[in-house]
């Protein structure tokens, strides 16, 4: 399996942002990233009322529930951005999406290996806690991306 840096969190601008290298083409990547049976797969069980900007539903994680989840932007095959109602410190999962909620994006580009993937999460000013959901997301990056490349390169 490629061996991956772990997330870099900014304080400054209250995000958090990790870089992966994935020998899988930007074709393969941008399925795993965008479709909710393939989402399931690598990241928690995702559920979305149909497909395109604007689509709402859901990702569950086992021992931790069900996170609303809305798609902000799309620019196939090389951008998706996600909004999430994830305040990990609050202890609290909202139904709907509220004003703690941060917006993921993941970025796509192809390399001569496979794809470079990098996800970046922001609005961390807006939650319960910024410093320790930084801190929680950072890692949680790290474990969910790893599995994502373990999927795609067949280690999974």
């Amino acid at each position: 399996m490629t061996d991956n840096e772990a997330s870099v969190i900014d304080e400054g601008t209250f995000s958090v942002r990790r870089t992966i290298r994935i020998a899988a083409p930007i074709e393969k990547v941008w399925v795993a990233v965008t479709e909710p049976e393939h989402i399931s797969r690598w990241f928690g069980r995702t559920v979305l009322d149909r497909a395109g900007v604007g689509a709402k539903g859901t990702i569950t994680f086992p021992d931790y529930g069900s996170v609303p989840i809305r798609v902000e932007a799309l620019e196939a095959p090389r951008s998706v951005s996600y909004r999430w109602g994830n305040d990990d410190a609050s202890g609290v999962l909202p139904e709907e999406l509220d004003d703690h909620a941060t917006v993921f994006t993941f970025t796509l580009e192809p390399v001569a290996d496979g794809t470079e993937l990098t996800v970046v999460e922001t609005g961390f000013d807006r939650t319960s806690d910024p410093a320790a959901n930084m801190a929680s997301h950072g890692e949680g990056w790290v474990s969910e991306l790893d599995k994502l490349v373990a999927l795609l390169e067949g280690d999974a």
